[in-house]
């Protein structure tokens, strides 16, 4: 897969077919349009290319909430590359670039530069300066330029229609399951390990204290889950915690992760956490001693859970 990160450095041996899109999660609705991407490409005997952006629009335009996103770029284009995409054009993303018209971007990217033949797009795209852009227009100006384009209608999984904000709903509920149902594999995030206060490892249950790779990366809601932690090319079993810890009362949220059968150091090393299933919620306990207790409980139901993965 060819990535090209400035929309002057693209280059094509034909008129290939694009589909446009931040493609955060690159969930199961996205793979819809890139597996009808590549097959049209197939077909004309050319390339499939997606057009991204980075960083996140939502990170760069005012008026925006605090922002929680799937996906880091190199997650993203992991998942283009498994997915078969020929070639990535990652768009840098600012101001400026916010505010070019539907028009100018067709005409000025699609048409000038990409010099495609065949657009994909989503039932629920839009594009350009206040997303004015849509597949009315794409296919108005296609006929005017000599592309054609395709709508795809919505994905529908286990009665919910695919999207990332779904997928962030999800995890925000703590469920784990259904966000890999939507996403079409299990929800990860990465980090460096850092100190902790010792506690887990006190009462038997040592723990790695994750520290974020990505800022915005999502995290799931506050609970107990059955995880895995891969580190370098291992994979192990684990039970993660994701809250305030309520019985020691403390005041910022940690992510950490009791390994099983693991007693390495890996203090600064990073670790990627892949949530399978969410076994609890988080609640405060009388005593470390009852804590103690339900973290065996605990251990039991998330072994039986990950027993065999």
């Amino acid at each position: 897969m060819r990535i090209y990160r400035q929309i002057s450095e693209f280059k094509s041996h034909c008129n290939p077919v694009a589909t446009v899109g931040v493609f955060d999660g690159v969930h199961r609705g996205h793979l819809e349009i890139i597996n009808r991407l590549s097959a049209v490409a197939k077909g004309k005997k050319c390339e499939s290319v997606v057009i991204t952006f980075e960083p996140h629009p939502r990170l760069v335009l005012p008026h925006n909430a605090e922002v929680r996103l799937l996906q880091t770029l190199d997650e993203k284009l992991h998942r283009f590359e498994v997915a078969g995409v020929d070639v990535v054009l990652v768009i840098p993303f600012d101001l400026e670039f916010s505010k070019i018209t539907p028009h100018d971007f067709i005409k000025n990217v699609l048409v000038d530069q990409i010099k495609v033949s065949h657009v994909i797009t989503g039932y629920d795209h839009f594009f350009g300066q206040n997303r004015q852009g849509d597949f009315e227009m794409l296919s108005i100006m296609g006929k005017e330029f000599g592309f054609t384009v395709d709508e795809l209608p919505m994905v529908l999984v286990a009665e919910h229609t695919v999207s990332s904000s779904i997928v962030r709903r999800a995890l925000l509920d703590g469920d784990v399951k259904l966000a890999a149902t939507m996403l079409g594999y299990a929800y990860e995030m990465a980090g460096n390990v850092v100190d902790g206060n010792k506690i887990g490892r006190n009462i038997g249950f040592p723990t790695a204290n994750l520290k974020l790779s990505y800022s915005h990366k999502m995290v799931p809601g506050q609970g107990v889950y059955a995880t895995l932690v891969k580190i370098n090319n291992s994979v192990y079993k684990a039970m993660t915690n994701i809250g305030y810890r309520p019985t020691i009362d403390a005041d910022r949220l940690t992510i950490e992760s009791n390994i099983f059968d693991f007693n390495q150091d890996i203090y600064g090393k990073e670790i990627t956490l892949v949530f399978i299933e969410r076994i609890r919620d988080e609640k405060r306990f009388a005593s470390l001693g009852d804590l103690q207790l339900q973290l065996a409980d605990d251990e039991i139901v998330a072994g039986k859970i990950l027993e065999n993965l």
